[in-house]
């Protein structure tokens, strides 16, 4: 029998959600963390009430796989900001032409604002570039804001005509799988570092910087893909012991919506201490500054391999 949802109501107060949450690492406020919000809730109070909480939320996903009670906490904020939005939908970007493809591309804003990055990972995928990539939506995602039906359709009608989608941005990757079920959906980390061609370039002294939202998402089985890499190859990476990706926030929007954001830097020197590296190996293209700002060590995207 399939367990039912669970949701706010379920959480015990076991605190485990804490562990890897950087809101709480950086801030040591129980109020913004997946704790204080579901007791806050549980005791009525409402979206407006907890909406500095509900906002300081980076999305990095990691209170989910630690939630022993496997409240979907992630999508609980997402409905959360629906109640009371960040910011309204943005326009939709101007985007390049794609040609026809079996395989999608759907670059963010950080992969696409580098082409000669985005054209050789789209060369490695041999994969097409969308030239609607709904990074718009994610941010309306990410944001509460409404999504007009009109968007979505044609956005889901120019994405479902492919065999495998590869998302960069993990949040727009946890709905499209629920918006087509049964299509490939496939985030960008797990997908370039599926190749042997870029695996054949990984060092045994390289820290690999995996994005936080994807795997959080698919987290039981992408822990085995990415033990395996790592057992294969030698690699240190950003998990720590509840094999949970520690996030450096650099993707959240925050910023981007006028909203106090986390140091970044400072989540970069946490995942940097005591280790001897020769190089730092990122997935998400928005870890690339923020890495390089805080350490001497070479920083690459992992499509720069």
């Amino acid at each position: 029998m399939a367990r039912p949802a669970s949701s706010h109501s379920s959480c015990s107060g076991c605190d485990l959600c804490l562990l890897a949450c950087p809101v709480w690492r950086q801030t040591r406020d129980i109020r913004l963390t997946p704790h204080g919000r579901a007791k806050a809730l549980q005791y009525g109070a409402t979206a407006a009430d907890i909406a500095a909480s509900v906002s300081s939320c980076t999305l990095c996903g990691s209170c989910e796989p630690a939630c022993p009670e496997e409240i979907p906490l992630v999508d609980l904020i997402l409905e959360l900001r629906r109640q009371n939005p960040l910011a309204a939908m943005p326009a939709a970007p101007a985007t390049a032409a794609a040609s026809s493809g079996t395989t999608l591309l759907l670059p963010d804003p950080a992969l696409r604002s580098d082409d000669e990055r985005l054209r050789r990972v789209a060369g490695l995928l041999a994969a097409t570039i969308a030239s609607d990539d709904g990074s718009e939506i994610g941010l309306a995602l990410e944001a509460g804001a409404a999504i007009p039906p009109a968007r979505l359709a044609g956005f889901l009608e120019g994405v479902g005509s492919a065999r495998r989608v590869v998302v960069a941005g993990g949040l727009l990757l946890r709905r499209l799988r629920e918006w087509l079920p049964g299509m490939k959906v496939q985030g960008l980390g797990e997908a370039l570092s599926s190749l042997p061609a870029v695996r054949s370039k990984l060092r045994p002294r390289d820290l690999y910087v995996i994005e936080p939202r994807a795997f959080h998402h698919d987290h039981a089985r992408l822990v085995g893909h990415y033990d395996g890499l790592r057992a294969t190859l030698g690699l240190e990476m950003n998990l720590d012991l509840q094999r949970l990706a520690v996030a450096t926030t650099a993707s959240s929007a925050q910023r981007g919506f006028g909203l106090p954001a986390l140091d970044a830097e400072d989540q970069a020197r946490w995942i940097l201490e005591g280790r001897d590296i020769e190089r730092v190996v990122v997935e998400d293209a928005h870890d690339c500054a923020v890495f390089a700002a805080v350490t001497d060590r070479p920083v690459v995207h992992v499509g720069d391999l």
